[in-house]
């Protein structure tokens, strides 16, 4: 990186923006759309309804520091959650348990990062696009940077694989239930149906998102100069230089472990768990893991301690980066910037509306980054315009899918993305450089699905 160009602290970049969402409530107009609530009482955007409020709300420039203590308490579900994933790890860590089973990875698949990130970016999509699942990946972010790295490859490979593997399955969505499941409950369209053609484009996504970081992995492997993180020096990106055997007590361990895991699939899909009681399964694993790895009461407090005390700056970005949000909705402009939005796209024809609107709604995502929050607030909208413009109703789904996930590896307000940067000591501007031309690929396979789709009149 030119030493004359410097980049900000994702913390400051964040401030940054927080500013910039408050000078917008104080220019764009303030206005909001009518809402009322639907079948399971969610309150929903009625369409034709944005309206400009009369009396203007001036936010003073005081709430650029009381937005964010007041953020991380709305977000206090995702923080705890992971300060005891944090203490966790570490707890795992200390029992031996991970760096036996790098060791033991490396000697089945080492000769072969390809097959690493094949697998791996299809195996987290297909969990995004089934299950929903995304803050779920957040612990795992520090052992895939260990496996990378000892098969001398690097933490943004390691990055590569999961955060667009599970920005992907977000973008295909299956069956998940925060998006696809919403959006069509809200376009009055049968649950997950039109699954087999989202299934169809699992393939060229994640083969395309693979290639990609099999590529710059390869020009890490031929010269480790060439990592986008070579300079930084972090402990978590190294290898090291001999790994512990794998014994019995850390297979009973592991299988512990893949048992919490069953049971948090089983959690979220049967029983709705969500945070808090992932949070406790995670609490009990440490303790359990502990027991069998021979660690003291205080070592493993101190264990568990220091492994929480790590994410402290996570926490703060998952509190910086909802303040965003927070500004933009107080300031009164957030519909405003959902209706400018859609205006352009009742102008065109129907293939490039349906382009369109998965251009809207990767925009909207930095501004909505909640799935279903989107989908409640842009749906409504979608909807009758699709009718108007000669689309099905389907393909603005699709749309929504597709912009909502794709983006989820780019924007800066989406804390499960800088919660996994910042635990894997990777700045912003680093996995800029990284994944934005990957963006683009995405975004015009994404619209040639979207023409396809238009013209296969599916539904």
């Amino acid at each position: 990186m030119s030493k004359g160009l410097r980049v900000p602290h994702t913390l400051a970049l964040l401030f940054m923006i927080m500013a910039l969402a408050l000078l917008a409530t104080w220019v764009l107009p303030q206005g909001s759309f009518e809402t009322q609530p639907n079948a399971q009482g969610r309150q929903m955007v009625v369409p034709g309804s944005y309206s400009v409020h009369e009396e203007r709300v001036w936010l003073s420039p005081l709430v650029l520091f009381t937005a964010v203590p007041r953020s991380l308490a709305f977000a206090q579900d995702i923080i705890f959650f992971l300060l005891i994933v944090g203490g966790a790890i570490a707890v795992l860590r200390a029992t031996g348990v991970i760096d036996a089973s790098l060791g033991w990875l490396l000697r089945k698949i080492g000769h072969s990062p390809a097959t690493l990130i094949v697998l791996g970016t299809a195996a987290l999509a297909a969990g995004s696009a089934t299950l929903g699942v995304s803050t779920e990946y957040i612990p795992f972010a520090v052992v895939l940077i260990s496996l990378c790295v000892a098969m001398r490859l690097d933490a943004m490979t390691a990055m590569g694989i999961m955060i667009c593997g599970y920005s992907v399955g977000f973008g295909i969505a299956w069956t998940n239930p925060y998006t696809v499941m919403v959006a069509q409950g809200i376009a009055e369209l049968p649950p997950t149906s039109g699954w087999e053609y989202r299934l169809a484009l699992f393939l060229p996504f994640v083969a395309v998102t693979a290639h990609h970081v099999w590529a710059y992995s390869r020009r890490v492997q031929a010269d480790p100069a060439a990592s986008l993180v070579a300079d930084l020096k972090d402990p978590r990106h190294s290898a090291m230089a001999e790994y512990p055997a794998l014994t019995g007590r850390h297979l009973l361990i592991l299988g512990l472990t893949a048992l919490a895991v069953i049971a948090m699939v089983y959690g979220i899909r049967v029983h709705r768990w969500y945070l808090t009681e992932l949070g406790a399964l995670w609490l009990a694993l440490a303790l359990v893991a502990g027991f069998i790895g021979r660690l003291s009461a205080d070592d493993l407090a101190k264990r568990f301690a220091n492994g929480a005390a790590e994410l402290a700056v996570v926490a703060l970005l998952v509190g910086f980066a909802r303040s965003i949000a927070l500004i933009l909705e107080e300031g009164q402009v957030l519909h405003t910037i959902v209706h400018g939005a859609s205006i352009p796209l009742g102008m065109v024809g129907s293939e490039l509306s349906a382009v369109g609107m998965l251009l809207m709604q990767s925009l909207l995502n930095f501004f909505i980054p909640s799935g279903s929050g989107q989908a409640f607030a842009t749906m409504p909208i979608m909807v009758p315009l699709a009718d108007v413009v000669g689309i099905e109703r389907q393909v603005a789904v699709l749309a929504f899918t597709l912009g909502d996930g794709l983006s989820n590896a780019i924007i800066p307000t989406n804390v499960v993305l800088m919660a996994i940067l910042g635990m894997a000591g990777i700045p912003y501007d680093r996995w800029f450089r990284f994944v934005w031309p990957l963006m683009l690929k995405l975004l015009a396979l994404g619209a040639a699905a979207l023409v396809v789709a238009v013209w296969l009149g599916y539904s």
